[in-house]
């Protein structure tokens, strides 16, 4: 009789509230492995027990500071492959550098493929992520990839929350209008889209509103919000076409920059989104910001994997 493989979860220092959860959820215990950093800034891995033969899963999103991050999370994954694992699997809630996913001018980088090169080169055997910014990143793998949404977590709140009679989704910009039209047909509700013109990363330089949201509560639906000005300026655009009142729900709150001020100053009812990236101090004391775990859908999918099941089934 073959004896059962075990999985071992492991995480990072980027999110371990969010590893934590999912490792509750599992009805297991996160694995021992030291975290710590020299004088000089280098990180340093220790596994402390056996991982031989394990199917090992390691959670941690590449988010602020990105860089320390990701070289933790290769470090670690080095330190694994070192031990003998079966396989290890890299659950990133959050891939970093996502929006530099090609060449939009020349001599420039596309650093999501460097970092896809660097997770490949380092061991990994399998990637899962939620949201990607550019769902092509998948194939800069030439290993499986899991993309997993956050949409179910997303839905389930509005549906609970919102009166869908009254509502309308709205995109931020054309990149993002399947996404939300994904949103608008499972909820039964109208589109709008808002068409920005962006000079600059960071920077938008003209709103125009496609749709009808007048009497309707808007809710501007994105992958991620980061510095919050092409947010702050889409609710205006909204208020001033009619809009009753705005919200905005997105996957992964990045937040940077000027963000809390913009959102707390602005017009905006609601901000929700979910814990892929922590909350800083000050975000998580907004009143108007809500975040919803995906613990339960990441760990539904790390059972699914390690058991050889259906991930896709998830979303149906």
């Amino acid at each position: 009789m073959d004896t059962p493989v075990p999985f071992k979860l492991f995480t990072g220092t980027a999110n371990v509230a969010l590893s934590k959860s999912i490792a509750d959820h599992l009805g297991t215990e996160l694995c021992r492995a030291e975290v710590r950093r020299f004088s000089d800034g280098e990180i340093f891995v220790e596994v402390q027990e056996s991982v031989r033969g394990a199917d090992v899963f390691v959670i941690q999103p590449t988010c602020h500071p990105v860089n320390d991050s990701l070289m933790e999370l290769l470090i670690m994954i080095d330190a694994l492959r070192r031990s003998s694992t079966r396989s290890i699997t890299a659950v990133l809630p959050y891939y970093g550098y996502a929006r530099q996913d090609r060449k939009v001018q020349s001599r420039v980088p596309i650093t999501a493929k460097l970092v896809a090169d660097l997770l490949t080169a380092g061991g990994v055997n399998r990637v899962v992520a939620m949201d990607l910014h550019a769902g092509q990143i998948q194939g800069f793998f030439n290993i499986p990839f899991d993309h997993l949404f956050a949409k179910p977590v997303l839905l389930s709140h509005i549906r609970q929350n919102y009166a869908l009679d009254k509502l309308v989704i709205v995109s931020p910009d054309a990149g993002g209008v399947e996404r939300a039209r994904a949103f608008a047909k499972r909820l039964d509700v109208s589109l709008a889209i808002i068409d920005k013109r962006r000079p600059r990363p960071n920077e938008v330089q003209a709103l125009n509103l496609i749709g009808d949201v007048k009497g309707k509560r808007a809710i501007i639906v994105d992958d991620m919000i980061d510095t919050a000005g092409t947010l702050v300026q889409s609710v205006q655009v909204l208020l001033d076409s009619g809009a009753k009142s705005v919200c905005a729900a997105c996957t992964h709150g990045v937040f940077s920059g000027s963000a809390f001020e913009r959102i707390r100053d602005s017009r905006l009812e609601e901000v929700v989104c979910t814990d892929t990236i922590p909350l800083s101090a000050n975000m998580a004391s907004l009143p108007k910001i809500k975040a919803l775990s995906v613990a339960p859908l990441l760990a539904e999918a790390i059972k699914r994997i390690h058991g050889f099941e259906s991930v896709s089934s998830l979303f149906e």
